[in-house]
């Protein structure tokens, strides 16, 4: 597996702990459907949350959660549509972001809920 693959798996893996310690429930990991991938999909009281992860090695270009981009929200907003249809789910959704910055030792993670609203 290519070093950045690595990274991103490992940054995933310490924003699911992440969202764990605040007792969120992880419904999905790396759900994909039809060209559309979500990293995270979890859960609260609440809400059912779409997690972006972005993880980066330094600052040199900007924060990781600086990197999901407009095309990257749309598609997770169409991600997110299939989902709660397919799976019958009446919740309201949130977009959230987990910026995970490895500084040779952790992760350190930069949770932003309600990152973006959808335009539906």
């Amino acid at each position: 597996m290519a070093q950045h693959n690595e990274l991103g798996k490992q940054g995933e893996e310490a924003a699911t702990r992440l969202l764990q310690a605040k007792k969120y429930r992880i419904r999905e990991r790396n759900w994909s459907f039809r060209g559309y991938e979500v990293d995270i999909i979890a859960e609260n009281d609440t809400y059912i949350i779409f997690v972006e992860v972005k993880s980066r090695t330094s600052l040199q270009w900007g924060n990781p959660e600086d990197f999901v981009d407009e095309r990257r929200m749309r598609r997770m907003v169409k991600a997110a549509n299939c989902y709660l249809i397919g799976k019958k789910i009446d919740k309201p959704a949130r977009f959230d972001i987990v910026g995970a910055l490895w500084n040779g030792r952790e992760f350190e993670l930069n949770h932003i809920e309600d990152a973006f609203l959808p335009s539906w």
